[in-house]
């Protein structure tokens, strides 16, 4: 595929995105298999997709400083077609800047007319000539971390009223670094070594954690079409979320319920410490999504899940009280902590969002602890890192709770490299985004 042709999929695809609230990952997918595109054209695409996504605020910022009419006046297209292309120019070395600016024109020319086109080409080479302007010029503080790292206003004041402006920036500036990427050996099949060795005989470049001990991180290649892959010998998941079955502990023989298992991750990773023994209730509030838990399942030849649709807000009514050992509660959230992997979160999620999903969030809490036996654990789980979602959803139902208690034996059950961070002494566990090469978590343990 030509790059011109890699440029208008790119366009396609994050036209999408602003349009539809559609996902980034999943186009990506979609369009990479419609156009048949050339395995080495692959990075490329998702480069320009994903740094123009994460770079928008201050694309933007940029574009306004040559053009003549405001953003907002503009055609969506035209806007797209600008920040991708001034991605190109400003963050991506390969490619030249005047072959940059060829290929927008022509696009312009192709999708509105000879106007447009010409518009386009004077406020790309205006940014040529002249170079953007400084960033450090706003005067706004709050403004111009917002700029700086790409956010939305409303979420570095928010960061910063929660942690203070110096940590708000380090998060926002974490979520524009690339994702560290690592699978989970499964330990109930395979071992580490051998899924390692596997892996480099495929030209997969992997390493030991230095985190977890069944996790490696991939530096280099895919692992999704590899042998060991599709024979269950291990499953993507960061590192962060690998915690969560570390923090609630399983044993073989028990009976868990996973409240909100879709699609999986944790859900299995729960079954392989259990040795698939016991039962492992795994529940999803859509069916198809609990197709997805049973399709984890079994290419990892588990067979303790029994997976069911069923909001976990209705679970007091389906299931008998204190009838289950453990139980984790992996919570709907607002996914600020996974900005990193999605940068389109950061555009599309408002603040209103929080307020609904703690609500929500509490719901299940309450619907669920009944069922858990007397001296049981209960882990609440989210790849959050906003507070209304995490302490203030925990402290509310702990103190309406007279038997609910912080597990300050949580630190004991964690591998060592996470014994530093916040909170883990209380029972409560903070990660913010890139402070352990790990996307920003919360897990809490009580019983």
């Amino acid at each position: 595929m030509k790059q011109s042709n890699v440029r208008e999929s790119a366009l396609e695809v994050l036209l999408k995105i602003e349009k539809d609230q559609a996902y980034s990952h999943l186009l990506l997918n979609e369009t990479i298999k419609r156009t048949n595109l050339k395995e080495k054209d692959i990075p490329l695409l998702t480069e320009m997709v994903y740094g123009t996504i994460q770079y928008q605020m201050r694309l933007d910022y940029y574009i306004s400083t040559f053009s003549k009419r405001p953003l907002e006046k503009l055609e969506d297209w035209v806007v797209i077609l600008l920040r991708l292309t001034l991605y190109q120019m400003v963050f991506l070395d390969r490619i030249p800047d005047h072959a940059a600016i060829h290929e927008a024109v022509q696009i312009a020319k192709k999708r509105g007319h000879q106007g447009i086109a010409g518009m386009v080409n004077g406020i790309l080479r205006s940014v040529q000539r002249n170079g953007v302007p400084k960033v450090s010029e706003i005067k706004d503080a709050l403004e111009r971390v917002a700029v700086e790292t790409s956010h939305p206003v409303w979420l570095i004041s928010r960061w910063s009223e929660q942690y203070g402006p110096e940590q708000a920036k380090k998060i926002a500036a974490a979520n524009l670094q690339h994702p560290v990427h690592t699978v989970r050996v499964n330990l109930s099949k395979t071992s580490v070594e051998e899924v390692m060795n596997s892996l480099h005989q495929e030209g997969i470049e992997a390493t030991r954690s230095e985190n977890i001990p069944e996790s490696l991180v991939i530096s280099r290649g895919s692992v999704i079409n590899t042998k060991g892959y599709k024979e269950g010998a291990m499953t993507i998941q960061d590192e962060g979320s690998m915690l969560v079955a570390y923090a609630l502990a399983p044993e073989e023989g028990e009976r868990i319920l996973d409240a909100c298992a879709a699609p999986g991750g944790k859900t299995t990773h729960l079954s392989e410490k259990m040795n698939s023994t016991g039962e492992l209730v795994a529940l999803d509030i859509h069916e198809h999504k609990v197709g997805l838990i049973r399709k984890q399942g079994e290419r990892l030849g588990l067979t303790n899940i029994a997976a069911k649709a069923l909001d976990a807000r209705k679970a007091g009514e389906y299931f008998t009280k204190e009838s289950f050992d453990k139980i984790l509660v992996d919570a709907p959230c607002s996914g600020l902590g996974v900005i990193q992997r999605k940068p389109d979160l950061k555009w599309s999620k408002k603040q209103e969002d929080i307020h609904y999903l703690a609500k929500i969030q509490g719901d299940i809490l309450w619907s669920v602890w009944p069922l858990l036996k007397p001296g049981g654990r209960l882990v609440y789980s989210t790849c959050t890192i906003d507070r209304k979602e995490n302490n203030q959803v925990i402290t509310e139902f702990i103190h309406a709770q007279e038997n609910a208690t912080l597990d300050k034996q949580l630190l004991d059950r964690l591998p060592l490299a996470f014994h530093d961070c916040q909170g883990a002494e209380e029972g409560m566990i903070q990660l913010f985004p890139g402070e352990k090469g790990t996307d920003g978590f919360f897990h809490i343990s009580s019983h």
